[in-house]
């Protein structure tokens, strides 16, 4: 047979419960220092509990996953750290590659029936998990080793942020109340990004919304400005048109109420004058 015919044929063993609706919310390498539980919930049958024997004494495993929100693959990329320069997405890890594999190594926090209770991980709701293995700090960590580009990436994210972020008085109400009121808090992320580099970038969903800027964090957005090396974050907006999250027919979309009970509370700042 042709090796270009070649396929292979592989069942999920398990899917991540994180709560993390959308990639927004799954950062591109987990945070160690954030206290975060997720579980891994493994299928029934086919000997997966007798698989995970054993496990209990690993303070740490790797997952082997799927990107399973990305259909397609694309040759050069547009990573999102660093300036906007498109790199090869083998040396990425970008989501886009022609098998959509994903590779984390996570914190082992338990062993239950069925199930393991994980640290901070990058996967969103529902990830399908393809297999486990131990992480060997003897085998599996080279800190010495070279990184290319990113090395430079690195090294300028150790600098201070470039920008300072601040709050418009309108920002600030609906952030604090959103926050209040709905639990939902994106704002230290988005000062996070800005701080770091403000500029238009497809893959941070920055871009240009009129003589101010635009940037799509989850479901929300921000307006903002820059003026010299300060950003001012002038107004947040519910990502989603009002006729999106009153349509039944509609997938789950996140944060629908949240977003419902915030365009009551501020109608005017909606995409397409939602």
């Amino acid at each position: 047979m042709d090796n270009e015919e070649l396929e292979l044929r592989i069942r999920p063993i398990g899917y991540i419960r994180t709560g993390k609706a959308e990639k927004f919310h799954a950062r591109h390498q987990p945070l160690e220092t954030e206290s975060e539980e997720n579980v891994l919930e493994l299928v029934e049958g086919a000997g997966m509990r007798e698989a995970i024997q054993d496990l209990g004494g690993f303070t740490r495993i790797w997952l082997v996953w799927w990107f399973h929100r990305n259909p397609g693959w694309r040759p050069l990329v547009l990573p999102p750290r660093g300036p906007a320069k498109r790199r090869g997405v083998f040396a990425t890890r970008s989501p886009h590659r022609p098998n959509a594999l994903g590779l984390t190594a996570v914190r082992l926090l338990g062993v239950k029936p069925g199930k393991l209770l994980l640290g901070p991980c990058d996967l969103v709701e529902g990830t399908p998990v393809f297999d486990i293995k131990p992480y060997i700090p003897a085998y599996d960590s080279f800190p010495e080793e070279r990184v290319g580009w990113m090395d430079e990436v690195d090294a300028a994210m150790q600098q201070p942020p470039a920008y300072g972020v601040q709050w418009g008085g309108l920002a600030e109400e609906q952030g604090r109340w959103l926050a209040e009121e709905w639990g939902v808090d994106f704002r230290p992320r988005m000062a996070e990004l800005l701080g770091r580099d403000p500029s238009p970038h497809r893959t941070r969903r920055i871009g240009r919304r009129g003589e101010r800027f635009e940037i799509g964090c989850g479901a929300w957005r921000g307006l903002f400005r820059v003026e010299g090396a300060i950003v001012t974050v002038d107004e947040l907006q519910a990502g989603y048109p009002r006729r999106f999250l009153n349509d039944p027919a509609r997938p789950v979309l996140p944060d629908r109420e949240a977003q419902l009970a915030f365009l009551v509370r501020w109608p005017e700042c909606g995409v397409e004058g939602a």
